[in-house]
């Protein structure tokens, strides 16, 4: 899996490098097509205004054939056009050719046509579209490429005027072959830049994929490590994920504590049910071989029987209240006085054990909004674990103050205490410190009540001093609804 997602980065990054040569690459043909063209423009504008130049020279001057070809104005035909009349060269720089109607090359200056005025008659062959032409136009005189225009003298001949523009073409095709070499030396460099630059910004992205393949694999621990320049957004989407991450791990710590819980809760559940379920299990055994002959041992079976099913009763009453507390219940809530309530648990505390001192610390009304019956349970636990669990003649203390915004209830006996591992798992259910009498799930069960009223309880203990617990809960406004 995280072969394939390697795979599936390296194939972005590919993309993104793609795109970014591919639009440097067309930019630089734009750039490259628009100058080439520009540049084109400009020398052949040059060309043709020389051309041109020296044709409406030629039109304007009125010349005949006849004068041009005396040696008096030879001079000034040289001086205005500097163009060389007889070249053994097959593409001079230049040509000057004189020719009739037909398109036949006349003799000029006592001198033989050359080839070159030859081919150009022959590339031009209409002489009269030519002269007519508001410009120069493109001829090919023996493959040579040439800008060419004509004029019409006075006598009927045509003058021919062509300059080459081979120069013109291979330096056009030098920039070009300049630009391809530029264009691909920078299109090289931004793929190799560009390939640096994604794999360092994408780095983030290969930790998050590294980072969920560990997770997959079980490492619930692992999240993603701050990059060295992150950006924004990445830096963003690491802090989202490393959060679900988070959440997901702490969500599952819960169930896996949960369940594990649950599997101590139903294994404590079925070992204080089989004690007597046993018991009632033998007596009855007892009573149908007729072993239990007297009335008085038939008396002592079946009262025993009748502890046990009220134990069990007990039990599984407390054990419903558990899974009722578990479920967060909906509480009746209304304005209740609690130290009314902490004088009714301290007055039967009496009357079961009037030998016990019992003092009460609760002066005035102190208002809660909580549900009455609730804080009745919590309140009768926490005096039955008292009565439990210490000897009848051991004073007790019941607290009530409020500070700071919160009730706080303390229930303190000056008993043997507990030690501190005891002290940790004192509210853990059927936990009884030392063995001792009870079904272990009283302090549970307040610990329970307590938070679903928004509060906490806690205990404090030491080997010697006795065991006090403190419930502390939210005060709310008198009214509240």
């Amino acid at each position: 899996m995280r072969r394939a997602h390697r795979h599936g980065v390296h194939s972005l990054r590919i993309k993104l490098t793609a795109a970014n040569v591919f639009l440097l690459a067309l930019g630089i043909v734009v750039a490259t097509a628009v100058s080439l063209m520009g540049m084109r423009h400009y020398l052949l504008g040059q060309v043709d205004a020389q051309l041109t130049k020296m044709r409406d020279s030629l039109g304007s001057s009125q010349l005949t054939m006849r004068e041009i070809d005396s040696l008096s104005v030879l001079s000034v035909i040289s001086d205005r056009y500097s163009l060389q009349v007889t070249d053994a060269r097959p593409a001079p720089d230049s040509i000057f050719a004189a020719v009739d109607g037909e398109g036949t090359v006349l003799t000029l200056f006592g001198i033989r046509p050359t080839e070159a005025q030859h081919g150009l008659a022959d590339a031009v062959r209409d002489p009269r579209a030519l002269a007519v032409d508001s410009g120069p136009r493109d001829v090919s005189v023996h493959g040579a490429a040439y800008r060419a225009t004509a004029t019409r003298l006075p006598d009927g001949t045509y003058i021919l005027l062509a300059t080459s523009t081979e120069g013109l073409h291979k330096g056009i095709a030098k920039a070009l072959k300049l630009d391809v070499a530029v264009g691909t030396l920078l299109l090289a460099l931004l793929a190799c830049l560009t390939l640096f630059s994604v794999r360092r910004r994408m780095r983030p992205l290969e930790d998050m994929v590294e980072t969920s393949s560990a997770i997959a694999e079980g490492d619930l621990t692992r999240r993603v490590p701050s990059s060295h320049h992150p950006t924004q957004e990445v830096e963003q989407l690491r802090l989202a994920l490393n959060s679900m991450l988070h959440q997901v791990e702490t969500a599952y710590r819960t169930r896996e504590r949960s369940a594990a819980q649950l599997r101590r809760f139903v294994a404590d559940a079925s070992h204080e049910l089989r004690t007597p379920l046993s018991a009632i299990r033998g007596y009855l055994q007892l009573l149908e071989q007729g072993m239990l002959v007297e009335p008085g041992e038939r008396r002592r079976a079946w009262d025993r029987m009748n502890g046990e099913v009220d134990r069990m009763g007990r039990l599984v009453d407390e054990l419903l209240t558990l899974a009722r507390l578990d479920q967060r219940p909906e509480l009746r809530l209304r304005n209740v006085d609690v130290s009314r309530l902490v004088r009714d648990a301290a007055q039967d505390l009496r009357a079961q054990q009037p030998g016990r001192p019992v003092t009460v610390e609760a002066d005035g009304a102190v208002l809660v909004w909580a549900d009455e019956s609730g804080l009745r349970q919590v309140l009768g636990n926490l005096v039955a674990n008292v009565r439990t669990h210490t000897a009848a003649d051991v004073p007790v203390r019941l607290a009530l103050e409020r500070a700071d915004g919160v009730v706080r209830l303390s229930v303190e006996d000056k008993g043997p205490g507990l030690g501190a591992e005891d002290a940790a798992r004192v509210f853990d259910r059927f936990f009884r410190a030392g063995g001792g009498a009870g079904s272990g799930l009283g302090l549970a069960i307040v610990q329970g009540a307590v938070r679903a009223h928004g509060g906490e309880v806690s205990v404090r203990t030491a080997p010697g001093e006795g065991l006090e617990v403190a419930v502390t809960l939210p005060a709310r406004p008198t009214g509240c609804e």
